[in-house]
């Protein structure tokens, strides 16, 4: 989710096309896409599968799904006036006149499109399954901001990013592996879809006095900033919390506990909402649960590939 607010309205050099649609789709943000799509291939590598051309299909349908979620979700922030031109988000395209809202829109379509060519492919090389994963995956990104659903303007919004980007992700990954689902894939991807969830929730405890203007109903607007301080610390506890609980009930391998090397980023990032209140400030806070879930992940993954290697 980096930040566009190095572009000004005014001097300096235009970017140009490629620099503008990469700045669109949030591209350092689409890490939230790959790691659980590289931890379910991991996990399905410690199990004894592997296919390179199948992550491959899924990487890129997951990431382009992502991308198509940023672009419609940017879209429809700004016909509902949640996205402004003092707004921090970490696109603002639209808002700077670097890309029409209509383009934004098409763009995302788009991104949607390849998700699901990439998916069909792999519903043609696995089977059903990953259709039933598929279709509410695609539904989910779009209908995130999408009338008549709008579901995060329901404060559901990290309820889906916990189930589509943890779970979901982590076990139709493992499945385009191994044409089988498995509880490791499971207990594995519950602490990612907390801390995926986590970076949404930054991203609200940030916006949150702006959200309350113009009606978007988060979490965050509800629970109040100190309620929705806690709600993100206890996201951060909760994943830490499932990963021990799965490392003592042998779901998943005791080199797991390497993602407790982490804690000291998930502190930080804590420290920061319960320090600050500007929204600029917060934009910090955001940044650290990006790291911390591409940190933990990186580390979970690594945690599976040693247990593949100590099998062998």
């Amino acid at each position: 989710m980096t930040d566009a607010s190095a572009i000004s309205h005014g001097g300096g050099a235009h970017p140009g096309a490629l620099a503008i649609w990469i700045q669109a789709i949030r591209a350092f943000s689409l890490s939230a896409a790959a790691i659980p799509v590289l931890l379910g291939a991991a996990i399905a590598a410690r199990d004894g599968f592997f296919s390179p051309g199948r992550m491959a299909l899924a990487l890129l349908g997951a990431m382009a799904i992502q991308a198509g979620t940023n672009l419609i979700n940017d879209y429809y922030d700004h016909q509902s006036g949640a996205d402004s031109n003092n707004s921090l988000g970490p696109s603002m395209v639209i808002q700077r006149g670097l890309l029409t809202p209509d383009a934004v829109w098409r763009g995302g379509i788009v991104a949607f499109a390849i998700g699901a060519a990439a998916g069909l492919v792999l519903v043609y090389l696995c089977g059903w399954p990953i259709l039933a994963i598929g279709i509410p995956s695609v539904a989910a990104g779009y209908f995130y901001t999408a009338r008549p659903v709008s579901l995060a303007y329901l404060a559901l919004g990290e309820l889906t990013v916990f189930i589509f980007m943890g779970p979901a992700i982590v076990v139709g990954a493992y499945y385009v592996m191994t044409l089988h689902f498995a509880w490791d894939a499971v207990c594995a991807s519950i602490p990612l879809g907390f801390l995926v969830a986590g970076i949404l929730h930054a991203n609200n405890i940030r916006d949150i006095e702006s959200d309350r203007v113009h009606g978007k109903r988060t979490l965050a607007t509800m629970l109040g900033r100190t309620g929705a301080n806690y709600e993100l610390l206890a996201l951060d506890v909760l994943a830490y919390a499932a990963t021990l609980i799965a490392v003592v009930a042998g779901a998943i391998p005791w080199f797991a506990l390497i993602t407790l090397l982490t804690v000291a980023r998930a502190t930080s990032q804590i420290k920061i909402v319960m320090r600050e209140t500007a929204a600029k400030k917060l934009n910090l806070a955001l940044m650290r649960s990006v790291q911390l879930h591409m940190e933990f992940g990186l580390l979970m993954i690594v945690a599976f590939l040693a247990a593949a290697i100590v099998r062998r």
